[in-house]
């Protein structure tokens, strides 16, 4: 099987040993994202909707650059600290998934990467 590795400036770099994505067949998976603004480097803490959103502008940086997008997306996985996050996850969600969702899990952490509050990965699909 072929596969061949993702790489963008419009989403943060790896923050270790891993790809940003992989493309293969017509898949394209993704690593986990975090809230970090790929501009700046730093990781947005303010707001846990402007994270969610970051999270998916990111996740959608990296499906672009392999020939999908969040609107292809066919399976997400969310991560969060907390649980109670879960309605800012659908309120948010309803922004930029309008007609077609997604299969998605959401399961609890106790942490993540850099002490962001929520990490999301993906799977899209090249239409």
């Amino acid at each position: 099987m072929n596969r061949q590795i993702i790489k963008t400036a419009n989403a943060p770099k790896a923050v270790g040993m891993y790809s940003q994505g992989v493309l293969s067949a017509n898949f394209v998976y993704t690593s986990g994202q975090i809230p970090i603004d790929p501009k700046t480097g730093y990781l947005i803490t303010d707001d846990i909707t402007g994270e969610i959103r970051q999270v998916l502008k990111n996740l959608n940086a990296v499906l672009l650059e392999g020939g999908s997008s969040l609107n292809s997306a066919i399976k997400l996985t969310v991560f969060l600290t907390d649980l109670h996050y879960f309605s800012d996850v659908n309120k948010v969600f309803k922004e930029f998934f309008t007609n077609k969702s997604p299969a998605r899990s959401t399961v609890q952490v106790s942490a993540l990467p850099m002490g962001a509050r929520v990490e999301i990965e993906a799977i899209g699909i090249i239409e």
